[in-house]
């Protein structure tokens, strides 16, 4: 672990004083995956319940909120309007839990692929926030390419994805990250993500330091 986070930091000084994003468009692979994998995904992709978070004890709560109002405001250039910024927020925090992953490397993922625009789409097609390639709603899904526009549906999808490719990965975040970009193997992307996590890592310090 230690080694990762060396790793990550030389990585992150660039974006930290720049606060720009890179642009490393989505491309997933199609590859054959086992049954059990992809009826595991297709359930986590479909399970309808709503982005409400539940919580241990108060501290948690108040954790979580002191984070969700840390976040909106190093989100608000990028999302103007508040109430989408609270919403997209609070579905990214709870899907990226969901799928046991850092809502940190998430929302960097995010900002590495997209810059935060739901309706982005790249030159290979990738959609939205996360930039999910369509052919995943015909693996996984009802075939529903459009619904990938959907602020929830996308960022379960991606969430989804990215916890498959890590568990496939043996927990090498770097090769997984490298798969979900569709360049496994090569350091540009998974350097760029790992940089912009630290971006959005929970503190205060840093929130005044980016203002």
């Amino acid at each position: 672990m230690s080694s990762l986070k060396t790793w990550v930091s030389r990585s992150a000084l660039a974006v930290l004083l720049s606060g720009s994003a890179f642009a490393y468009a989505g491309n997933q692979k199609e590859e054959a995956l086992a049954d059990s994998v992809r009826i595991a995904l297709a359930r986590a992709v479909t399970d309808r319940q709503p982005p409400t978070p539940q919580f241990s004890d108060i501290e948690e709560r108040i954790k979580y909120l002191k984070w969700l109002g840390e976040m909106s405001e190093r989100l608000k250039k990028k999302l103007t309007d508040e109430q989408v910024r609270l919403e997209f927020l609070r579905t990214a925090w709870y899907e990226a839990k969901r799928a046991g992953l850092e809502p940190a490397l998430v929302l960097g993922l995010i900002q590495v692929e997209s810059a935060f625009r739901k309706y982005a789409i790249s030159s290979v097609g990738a959609h939205g926030y996360m930039q999910v390639m369509p052919f995943w709603t015909r693996v996984i899904g009802d075939g529903d390419r459009s619904k990938l526009f959907n602020m929830q549906t996308n960022l379960r999808y991606g969430c989804s994805i990215l916890r498959m490719y890590i568990d496939m990965e043996g927990g090498n975040l770097y090769l997984a990250l490298g798969r979900y970009n569709g360049s496994r193997g090569r350091p540009e992307y998974p350097n760029a993500v790992l940089a912009a996590w630290k971006r959005w890592e929970y503190s205060r310090e840093l929130t005044a330091a980016l203002k």
